[in-house]
């Protein structure tokens, strides 16, 4: 059930984020999609990455968004944060679209 994206893709969007190239990101996200099946996994990978994308553009530091508090330098974090959204796309009381955002948040994790 895996996305039939280009890995390659979506690394570049996260890296690009991270960055702060917003309108290079924003054209990776667009390529991204227009490669995407219609599935409601897919729906919720993007979903995701447009998440993603909104919460790092915004500049007000939001305290609740999940971004903003990422420390990219603590690697143990970032790898439990990893283990923790791969259990949500495993979990099969999770419908396909949540599961699709959770992939899409383990990648990054994996990815960062």
């Amino acid at each position: 059930m895996k996305m039939p994206v280009p890995s390659a893709l979506v690394t570049r969007f996260f890296q690009l984020l991270v960055n702060r190239q917003f309108a290079e990101a924003e054209r990776e996200m667009e390529r991204i999609k227009q490669k995407m099946h219609k599935t409601e996994w897919n729906r919720g990978y993007f979903r995701a990455l447009y998440g993603m994308f909104l919460a790092r553009q915004s500049n007000n530091n939001d305290s609740y968004a999940f971004f903003s508090k990422l420390d990219l330098s603590d690697k143990a974090t970032l790898h439990a944060h990893r283990r923790e959204f791969s259990d949500h796309v495993r979990n099969r009381l999770h419908g396909d679209f949540d599961r699709g955002f959770f992939s899409a948040w383990a990648d990054c994790m994996r990815v960062l």
